[in-house]
């Protein structure tokens, strides 16, 4: 991702002079037309990444922005496959979070959009409250109303996104007890790391936390896991939210600063896209040079589980694991961060592990945060479109470093009826390294 410079008055004013400065480096040169998801999709210059440029451009010039417009921005995943293939370095992230951080502001939308989007941001940024939905969901699931309420359709009728919050779900078995908050390092000490646990990840996954905290420990890293840690406040910024953003972004510096850790390892893509670059969302939010510094030195030890692996080197044993792999780029993981070699590497070092490539890697699978429940018929044709990408590989498990992709794959294999098993790239890497083999891996987890 790139930098919005940080406005040394943190005004409002200032904060639009840098925004149209970065407009102007858009030459419109279209290479990335062919990366961008809704283009690929349908074709239409104003659902491209130069198209909703020049929007923004209308928006900033004559300071309005039209229903229409906001219908493109909206239509965007963010998913930043332009920011990577763009030769002339267009800022386009830093251009669409200031966009739609204008847009929830100024913009009113109807009184469904806001239903819904109340609801999403009263649940999933809090661990809590998705964790409280687990054993509800377990019991749906197990009940078997789950097949008979997908067959009647009743729910994409009444609405969409609750039905693909339905279908997304991942089988859920008894959760397991919570990480301690320290975690000893097995042999000499080798670093002293935080960790984020995540909301949708610590709810939903809380078997990636903890293959993720056994690998670091296993390779000598302390573990720090503050049970005070909150929402990184990524998934509002995406979604335009500053002030929510700003505030979930605050509260966890302040966390991770009180630990004195090394480093600050994640295993979401979305959340250490957003964690990079928190001085960017607060210097937005106008929070002040002190607190613009204290994100920025925080952004500085932001680092993803594999890049930092690699980083630290190996020095566990690493035993086989007799398994064909699909890796998948998570949007925010190569795009957003630039860690496309790193899972590979640390994949393509176990033994008995073939990695290999999905085609039209570049292109979304339409997860995009929590995009697939607001634009559910266009992220559900991104699904079915990398669903057969990951059928083509003849892989038997796909790998992903995000929770929402492992969601959005699963759900469109299942749809076309070749359900395959997710596994994070923690889950592999440990399963190697406590010599369980391909064990964990055989079996797709069945849906009810």
């Amino acid at each position: 991702m790139t930098d919005l410079p940080s406005p040394p008055s943190g005004g409002p004013e200032e904060r639009e002079r840098l925004f149209g400065e970065l407009l102007s480096d858009c030459v419109h040169c279209g290479f990335c037309l062919p990366t961008c998801p809704t283009n690929v999709l349908w074709g239409q210059e104003m659902d491209s990444p130069r198209g909703r440029i020049h929007l923004m451009g209308q928006a900033h010039e004559e300071d309005v922005l039209t229903p229409t417009a906001v219908g493109h921005f909206d239509n965007c995943l963010g998913c930043l496959a332009c920011v990577t293939s763009c030769p002339s370095g267009v800022a386009y992230d830093a251009l669409i979070e200031h966009t739609r951080y204008r847009v929830e502001e100024e913009h009113r939308r109807t009184p469904g959009e806001r239903a819904l989007r109340g609801a999403v941001f009263s649940l999933f940024p809090y661990r809590r409250r998705l964790r409280a939905l687990r054993g509800p969901l377990r019991a749906y699931q197990a009940s078997g109303v789950s097949a008979l309420v997908r067959r009647s359709g009743v729910l994409d009728r009444l609405s969409p996104a609750l039905a693909t919050m339905e279908r997304i779900a991942p089988p859920l078995s008894a959760a397991p007890p919570p990480l301690p908050e320290l975690v000893p390092a097995v042999g000499g000490r080798r670093a002293r790391v935080g960790m984020l646990v995540g909301c949708v990840q610590g709810a939903f996954f809380p078997e990636v936390n903890t293959a993720t905290a056994r690998v670091l420990a296993l390779e000598g890293c302390e573990v720090v896991i503050p049970r005070s840690q909150g929402c990184c406040g990524a998934l509002s910024g995406h979604a335009g939210r500053l002030a929510e953003a700003a505030g979930f972004a605050k509260d966890l510096v302040e966390v991770f600063e009180a630990r004195q850790v090394e480093r600050v390892v994640v295993n979401s893509a979305g959340c250490g896209s957003g964690m990079k670059h928190v001085e960017r969302t607060l210097a937005e939010a106008g929070a002040g040079p002190a607190w613009v510094e204290r994100a920025r030195a925080f952004s500085a030890q932001v680092v993803d589980l594999s890049e930092y692996l690699v980083e630290l080197g190996p020095r566990a044993e690493r035993r086989p694991v007799p398994l064909r792999v699909a890796y998948h780029d998570a949007c925010h993981l190569s795009h957003g961060q630039g860690v496309t070699r790193q899972p590979r590497e640390l994949l393509r070092g176990i033994p008995g592990l073939e990695v290999v490539d999905l085609p039209n890697a570049e292109i979304c699978c339409g997860s995009a945060g929590v995009y697939n429940l607001f634009r559910p018929e266009a992220a559900a044709a991104l699904g079915d479109r990398k669903g057969a990408d990951v059928a083509a590989t003849g892989a038997g498990v796909l790998v992903s470093g995000n929770p929402g992709c492992a969601l959005q794959i699963a759900s469109a294999m299942e749809r076309a009826g070749a359900p395959t098993r997710v596994a994070h790239t923690a889950q592999i890497l440990d399963a190697s390294l406590r010599g369980l083999g391909a064990e964990p891996f055989t079996g797709v987890r069945e849906r009810a």
